[in-house]
């Protein structure tokens, strides 16, 4: 991943250096990461997505104070538009939403306006948040998992670098169209710059020739080693499935694992713009 992994749009970030935590709120401490980094690389032009769909974030460590200065918490979901010129980095993030801990704020709409204001800022597109109270969160359900789970399979692995040709010849040999919902619980990644491991549930639901599960799951554990964000993966994977079977409709929704109190659920398709209100056992 050289191609932009020492891009100098990344040089300045905080992600990977000694910060110190802001408590009183900050703007400026929001950086962006340009989409354009990921999608040069797998030549995906701005104006011809081969995807809709969105990021769907949320965060668990966000509070304020009153006027009276007592402090609130909430739990926030945050949703940007993957047509957005750009990603928020996600320590800058944590960050930003820790120097909201000592300020005074009116209302919790107050609270809710100024995040939308600077995370659409940042991003570069209007993106959507709403704050719940901590124990009243509908969007947090977790949703029984109707999706078949394809790591039960008993296959001997030898590659863990990324590698699309294992998708190659995937579809089924017959014409006949099907219409699958699977899951895998093994998928890793790692940081892009820190090399930290990034953990997720990965949700693939299609119409068309009905792919190699074996063949699938050895390509998605192919991504253990691999240094790249949590969107650019999602991303790749929608990419290479197009490449290398049939089909005719495709969704990818990848549920990753909470880190500094926030996750990350990136959702592509090639129908649908909305990810699901739900989380799973893992988060």
């Amino acid at each position: 991943m050289t191609i932009y992994k020492d891009a100098q749009e990344l040089s300045k970030l905080a992600l990977g250096k000694t910060t110190q935590y802001c408590s009183n709120y900050n703007a400026s401490l929001l950086q962006a990461v340009p989409r354009s980094l990921n999608r040069d690389a797998l030549n995906l032009m701005k104006n011809s997505l081969p995807f809709l769909g969105e990021d769907l974030w949320y965060g668990y460590e966000l509070s304020w104070l009153n006027e009276k200065g007592k402090p609130l918490v909430a739990v926030a979901e945050f949703r940007f538009p993957c047509t957005s010129p750009n990603i928020v980095e996600s320590k800058s993030f944590k960050l930003y939403l820790n120097s909201f801990n000592q300020t005074k704020f009116k209302s919790i709409e107050q609270v809710e306006k100024i995040l939308q204001k600077d995370l659409s800022a940042t991003s570069k597109a209007q993106m959507q948040v709403k704050l719940f109270p901590v124990d009243q969160c509908p969007a947090l359900n977790i949703k029984h998992d109707t999706a078949i789970c394809i790591d039960h399979l008993d296959i001997e692995v030898v590659n863990y670098s990324l590698d699309a040709k294992l998708l190659e010849n995937s579809e089924s040999n017959n014409n006949e169209i099907i219409e699958e919902s699977l899951v895998s619980h093994l998928l890793k990644s790692n940081c892009l710059i820190t090399n930290q491991p990034d953990w997720a549930s990965i949700y693939i639901n299609y119409k068309g020739r009905k792919i190699d599960h074996e063949k699938l799951l050895r390509y998605l554990i192919s991504f253990r080693q691999h240094n790249e964000f949590h969107e650019q993966c999602v991303e790749r994977i929608f990419c290479d499935l197009l490449k290398y079977s049939d089909l005719e409709q495709l969704t990818i929704f990848a549920r990753y694992t909470r880190r500094g109190g926030l996750d990350i659920n990136p959702y592509r398709s090639s129908f649908s713009k909305k990810a699901p209100d739900n989380r799973t056992l893992r988060q």
